[in-house]
Parts: structure tokens; C-alpha cells; sequence
């Protein structure tokens, strides 16, 4: 085996994902340890007290979840490598890409600007959560952008997804204008806006219909 080889070996067994996950895991690990011995010496060592609690109550797509949170911690990473919710992708990292939104009491964010102890409390809901809880079926917004085909590598439509749907929460009848406007947010790195905006006016075509 030559050295691309070993490489290529390295790069499939310690994948990005895997990394943080592996480093969330271990936060996680030190939490639960402080959780279990609160108030008492580990090996002698005195613990101590943090100003923020760690192991809280989530409301994500109608369930309660519990979960171990740095104080730091971002809710689009909690949802993506704690909760198994990939669906909500991280792609700037920085509010601007749009990726990463979901619905926080029915309102669009950006879950990697937002910690992830700012909603405790609050109803969260993620792209995995649209869809009809009892019988599977698709919302208006995700069975419109299946008519009309709308995204290309389809990286950023879980983000488009949730924006259309706090849009038509808050305006059922856009105009193709305001629906642009509406989506301003997001950001589709193959340019297919057109086709986007033809999701939209479909997607709110369905839901006056329903």
C-alpha cells in the first residue's frame, strides 16, 4: 500500500462527521459524569458548579427529547449530531446561507446562529417534522417542490423548505415578488431560482386548495 493509499484509508475511517461526533460524545460523557456524582468529589477532585445546565428538555417536531448541551453549543449542531436530525444542514456556519433553517415557534432561523439553550421551552420544528405525523403524507411546501422538481443537488432545499413554510404560514397567496423576497434568506449554490420560486407559487397553490 503506497501513501495515497493510507490516505484514503484515514479519510473513510475518520470522516468529518465522525470527528464531531466523536468530539460532541466526549462532552456529553465529561456532563453525564458530573450529572451522576453532583455535589461530590470524583477521585478526590472537588466539583464544581456550572452556570448553565447541561442535560435539558427539547420540544423538536412535537416530542420532548432529552439532551446533554454545551453551554455554547449551537442548535443546528445539537439537532444534526445529537438528536440524528440531519435534515437541518450546516453549510456557512454563519447565518447566511440559509441551510441550516428550521422553525422556532413557527418562525424561520438560522439554527447555527441560534444556542441551542435559547429554545428551551419553545416548539421547534425541523424539515423531518413537515410531514403528516400518522400517515406519512407530505406537506404542501415538500409535495410542490416533488411536482416541480425545484433544486439540483438539493444541498440547500431543506432550508428553502422551512422558509416557504413559515411564508405561507404568514402569507397564503404570495405573489412570485413577495415569495422572492420571502426567501431572500437562502442561498442555492446552483443558481436554480427560477425553478425555486416555481415551487413556491405551487406550493401555495396546494395549500389554498387544501
Amino acid at each position: 500500500m503506497d501513501a495515497s493509499d493510507s490516505v484514503g484509508v484515514v479519510e473513510q475511517k475518520y470522516s468529518r462527521r465522525t470527528f464531531i461526533k466523536g468530539v460532541i460524545a466526549t462532552g456529553a460523557t465529561a456532563s453525564s459524569t458530573g450529572y451522576l456524582f453532583k455535589g461530590t468529589a470524583l477521585l478526590g477532585a472537588p466539583t464544581m458548579q456550572t452556570a448553565t445546565e447541561r442535560l435539558i428538555t427539547l420540544n423538536v417536531n412535537g416530542q420532548e427529547r432529552r439532551v446533554d448541551v454545551l453551554p455554547h453549543e449551537t442548535l443546528a449542531m445539537t439537532l444534526r449530531y445529537k438528536l440524528g436530525l440531519t435534515g437541518t444542514k450546516l453549510g456557512c456556519d454563519r447565518a447566511e446561507c440559509g441551510a441550516c433553517t428550521l422553525l422556532v415557534d413557527g418562525v424561520a432561523q438560522y439554527g447555527c446562529s441560534m444556542l441551542t439553550h435559547q429554545v428551551r421551552g419553545r416548539a421547534v420544528t425541523t424539515i423531518e417534522g413537515l410531514e403528516n405525523p400518522d400517515t406519512g403524507a407530505l406537506s404542501v411546501v415538500q409535495q410542490a417542490v416533488m411536482d416541480e422538481g425545484g433544486f439540483q443537488c438539493a444541498f440547500c432545499a431543506p432550508g428553502f423548505i422551512m422558509s416557504m413554510t413559515a411564508m405561507l404560514d404568514e402569507n397564503p397567496n404570495p405573489t412570485r415578488e413577495e415569495a422572492a423576497q420571502a426567501l431572500s434568506g437562502n442561498l442555492c449554490r446552483c443558481a436554480d431560482y427560477d425553478k425555486i420560486l416555481t415551487c413556491a407559487m405551487r406550493a401555495a397553490e396546494l395549500a389554498r386548495s387544501a
